[in-house]
């Protein structure tokens, strides 16, 4: 879910203009997934820019004290998420932990760094959901251990049927600051895609796992 639409626009806008966002229909973008992609976004550009992460970090902050006021911890995933987790944390006055892929193999072996213990709340926050997996395997890590994991927040979301299905089905709270189609409607009005761009970007959004051979 969209928190708010009309910051959802400037959000994107501004993705765009610091080049966040890639368009490569010629030569996709190969994801972790095995997924091909005609479009990438790197929201990795933000911490690069002192306004624009404010202003996210700000945003996310509202909209944990306007939905989960009484949180414990703020929680962010690794590794894009730790910087905005850590911002937002300092807003919220709250300890902040973040969650690795796996276990460390090494020292402590930890998955979990800085700390969510047993009962405690918490809100995970990533920077992009795209298959959704890297985001539910943090989540399953922190109901594994007994937290109570209240919401997950991201900057950007890709918005597909199957990663808003798994996300659905462990009926935690989503909310993204901005999203696929909102993108792709700035980016026409700023000239950055053309309309003729627009048909195989829809193509691909309702056959990622199979472009750029469709049904």
């Amino acid at each position: 879910m969209i928190y708010d639409k009309p910051f959802a626009r400037e959000l994107a806008g501004e993705l765009l203009d610091i080049n966040a966002v890639l368009l490569r229909p010629e030569n996709p973008f190969v994801w972790s997934s095995g997924w091909n992609s005609p479009i990438y976004c790197d929201n990795r550009l933000t911490i690069l820019y002192p306004k624009l992460r404010n202003r996210i970090a700000d945003k996310l902050s509202d909209l944990i004290t306007e939905k989960f006021p009484d949180v414990d911890v703020i929680t962010g995933t690794a590794t894009a998420g730790i910087p905005h987790a850590a911002w937002v944390a300092d807003r919220q006055n709250k300890p902040m932990a973040y969650v690795r892929a796996k276990a460390k193999a090494y020292g402590m072996g930890n998955q979990i760094e800085g700390g969510v213990r047993k009962g405690e709340s918490t809100i995970v926050i990533e920077d992009l959901i795209s298959t959704g997996a890297s985001a539910l395997s943090v989540l399953e890590a922190l109901q594994f251990i007994g937290a109570n994991v209240l919401g997950l927040l991201t900057i950007f979301t890709y918005g597909f049927d199957i990663s808003n299905q798994k996300i659905a089905d462990h009926n935690i709270p989503f909310y993204s600051l901005t999203d696929y189609e909102t993108l792709v409607d700035v980016a026409l009005d700023k000239d950055k895609i053309r309309h003729s761009d627009v048909d195989f970007l829809n193509e691909w959004r309702q056959y990622p796992n199979s472009w750029p051979e469709t049904p």
